[in-house]
């Protein structure tokens, strides 16, 4: 047992098990048909390997999971498919994330340990047999306290909606000025620090807010609240910590309200879609907003002005209105 474990739980993760079975062998021990095996595998972002001996035990273990899962009648294979879509997605991208943070930090404490010259995999084996259980802990830590969230979020939306997946909130977008003139001016590395500081000032903000960070798009971010005076001091914020920031890019902030459709952690519908359209025609570090936001903001704390009428795609010609606090 590691002292990072105290339950005991946790077997520290190996990098990469010998492969010691064909797909066909693995669907075979999971009781699962071959094809919804190999649908399963490329759901989760994986490429096949024909009839390689290209699996381990540890992908019986995985998808045996899924097939118990599925055996119990909690979800057809449909549904288990949007799960594991979701799952790959989520975890190819903090694979990606983790890796470019850390492995500088693991191949140098690598050395460290008197180590002789390694691979990257090498050096995050090491890291992994160390470290592996600590960032399994953080993960579930992480994956059930986001749980929580969702289901009090759920339950929320129920409680004035029929529909639990169609409600009414406050739609943020916020992108970097110019940022295609930046990437061509900056350095790789720097184009990646600053992407890396934008997302998480942003982060930060929506979250302090008690909005959600949707997605982010390397130069933007999308970001929801449940109501339009939140929204509004989100985008407040992220103008104060980014845009005021001498060391940072300008940004531009657009804020549209009304009926969204939440699915697979996105959302969709005009508000979105509106929303970003709206970054499009505001000016550096300001906010712009929809007649439907504005409504909904205090009339004795916000002063709003029109702005000339313009076409703007998808929704015709439109009068954008920008808010200022009085």
């Amino acid at each position: 047992m590691s002292d990072g474990d105290p339950g005991g739980r946790f077997a520290p993760p190996q990098l990469d098990l010998e492969p010691t079975l064909t797909a066909a062998e693995v669907a075979d021990r999971v009781g699962m048909p071959l094809e919804q095996a190999r649908r399963l595998w490329r759901t989760l972002g994986f490429p096949e390997r024909g009839d390689e001996k290209a699996y381990s035990e540890e992908d019986v273990i995985g998808l045996t999971a899924i097939a118990d899962v599925m055996r119990d009648g909690l979800v057809d294979f449909d549904r288990a498919l949007n799960v594991v879509r979701g799952a790959g997605l989520s975890m190819a991208r903090l694979a990606d994330w983790e890796m470019g943070a850390l492995i500088q930090p693991i191949e140098d404490q690598y050395a460290d340990n008197g180590a002789p010259p390694s691979t990257p995999t090498e050096a995050t084996a090491w890291a992994l047999e160390r470290y592996g259980d600590r960032f399994e802990v953080v993960l579930l830590y992480a994956w059930r306290r986001h749980l929580a969230a969702a289901v009090a979020r759920l339950e929320s939306m129920r409680a004035i909606a029929a529909d639990p997946h169609t409600t009414d909130l406050t739609v943020g977008f916020a992108d970097i000025v110019s940022f295609t003139a930046l990437s061509n001016e900056l350095t790789r590395e720097k184009i990646g620090d600053l992407v890396e500081v934008f997302e998480a000032r942003c982060g930060d903000v929506i979250a302090v807010n008690g909005g959600r960070l949707v997605k982010s798009m390397g130069d933007a971010v999308l970001f929801v609240n449940e109501d339009a005076l939140r929204a509004f001091a989100t985008a407040e914020g992220i103008i104060k910590v980014v845009g005021r920031d001498k060391r940072m890019p300008d940004v531009r902030l657009g804020l549209a309200t009304g009926s969204v459709v939440l699915r697979l952690g996105d959302v969709y519908g005009p508000p979105v879609n509106l929303a970003a359209r709206l970054t499009q025609v505001a000016r550096r570090n300001r906010i712009i907003v929809d007649h439907d936001t504005a409504g909904r903001l205090p009339a004795d704390q916000f002063e709003t002005r029109p702005l000339p009428a313009r076409p703007m795609r998808g929704f015709g010609v439109m009068e954008p209105l920008t808010v200022r606090r009085i």
